[in-house]
């Protein structure tokens, strides 16, 4: 193992094996012993890479990727089919919520018990208890039974312990994901000071931003291999591009299984497409860029009041905008076949992946045709400022006159 390096993971494999039936009993147990139906299914195909003393790593992927058997496996909670792991010094887990924590016990020897299992000694963990009592914020709670606790609640007491056992490697699985706002900022400045301290860091998160905040390094995990690797924005970009590509695949499928249009379709939506800035259709963008979106429809009467409209969603369905042709006072008559465009200047959009909704309806809102979720795009920058939106900026700088002093002429 190289001097530089707290963890070493090479050429790592992990299968399960899963069972197509289930017994039910022991006698069918009994005579179907070893003939049950199974399948082996390969999660970890070959994994390599290394973080150095007191980098901070994130794993991210979609669910059954393998992130959360990598962690596991070096915390030593399973053991691989083939390859090797390397740690060195104190190892401490926030692998599964109230993990190591006995229900009936209180919060305080839940202390005693879980800091033990990281290696403390009891004379280690009296001189640490007020210190993490404290920084739970559970000192009301902290002599009842842990089953009666939230799992918020759960998650500040484990985080507690964990971050108070002067660990060499701290692991962490979604577990931020509990809380209150106010508690997880307080947590991520307390991983960045034991980050500073030379604590080595490897969490495995959906939340992109977290480990945009907290790491130097990203590998994103895909089918059990390493996919890409690198600054965590230029990973999270490439991550986000290919699930919203996935996302768009998938729901072409989907169609044929789900009805998400409405309307009495006297006018109907043929087609949707979004053009980027040098007139190629696409679903990728970038920040700034105009997008024009052209809508094909076919109207099977003479209708004078269609009002056309299109809204944009995060995938989360958090309305991010919308408008249409009455609220931009263009009255429109359509008959037969027509397309109706409308051009975006300056897309003010971070990057994510975005659902787009478009629909034709009276000036009323009877819809004669409304598609929710019709297609998937995706914005791709490297950017880091924050919010929801982009927003064209220009910054400048002057000196600050004083006052009673004459400007020149």
């Amino acid at each position: 193992m190289e001097e530089q390096n707290a963890i070493e993971v090479k050429n790592l494999h992990k299968s399960f094996k899963v069972y197509l039936d289930r017994s039910y009993s022991l006698k069918d147990f009994l005579l179907r012993g070893s003939g049950r139906r199974k399948e082996v299914r390969h999660v970890l195909q070959g994994i390599n890479f290394s973080v150095k003393k007191g980098e901070a790593i994130g794993l991210v992927g979609h669910n059954g990727c393998g992130k959360s058997t990598t962690l596991k496996l070096l915390t030593r909670i399973m053991y691989p089919d083939q390859g090797t792991i390397e740690l060195k010094g104190r190892v401490s887990s926030l692998i599964e919520l109230g993990a190591g924590f006995h229900p009936d016990m209180s919060g305080r020897e839940n202390i005693y018990i879980n800091a033990s299992i990281f290696g403390l000694k009891k004379k280690e963990i009296d001189e640490r208890l007020q210190k993490i009592i404290d920084f739970s914020e559970l000192q009301e709670y902290i002599d009842n039974p842990v089953r009666t606790y939230s799992s918020g609640m759960y998650m500040r007491l484990a985080f507690a312990v964990a971050i108070n056992v002067d660990a060499d490697v701290l692991l962490i699985d979604e577990i931020l994901a509990v809380g209150d706002v106010a508690f997880q900022a307080k947590c991520f400045t307390k991983l960045n000071e034991i980050k500073q301290q030379g604590t080595t860091i490897v969490i495995v998160s959906h939340s992109l931003d977290q480990i945009e905040r907290i790491c130097d390094k990203c590998y994103w995990i895909q089918d059990g291999k390493i996919r890409a690797e690198g600054n965590p924005r230029e990973v999270h970009s490439q991550y986000l591009e290919f699930m919203a590509k996935s996302n768009i695949r998938c729901e072409s499928d989907m169609d044929r299984k789900i009805d998400r249009h409405s309307g009495n379709q006297e006018a109907v939506v043929k087609a949707v497409r979004m053009i980027n800035e040098k007139g190629e259709l696409t679903d990728t963008f970038t920040p700034g860029e105009n997008v024009r979106i052209e809508i094909d429809c076919f109207a099977s009467r003479k209708i004078e009041d269609a009002v056309f409209g299109f809204g944009i969603f995060s995938l989360d369905n958090q309305e991010i905008y919308g408008t249409n042709t009455l609220i931009d006072k263009m009255p429109l008559v359509i008959e037969g076949d027509v397309t109706v465009t409308c051009q975006i200047t300056c897309l003010p959009l971070k990057q994510g992946s975005y659902k787009l909704d478009v629909e034709i309806h009276t000036p009323f809102g009877f819809d004669y045709d409304y598609w929710r979720d019709y297609m998937r795009f995706y914005v791709r920058s490297t950017s880091t400022e924050a919010g929801v939106l982009h927003m064209e900026r220009k910054w400048n700088h002057f000196p600050t006159k004083l006052d009673g002093e004459k400007e020149e002429v």
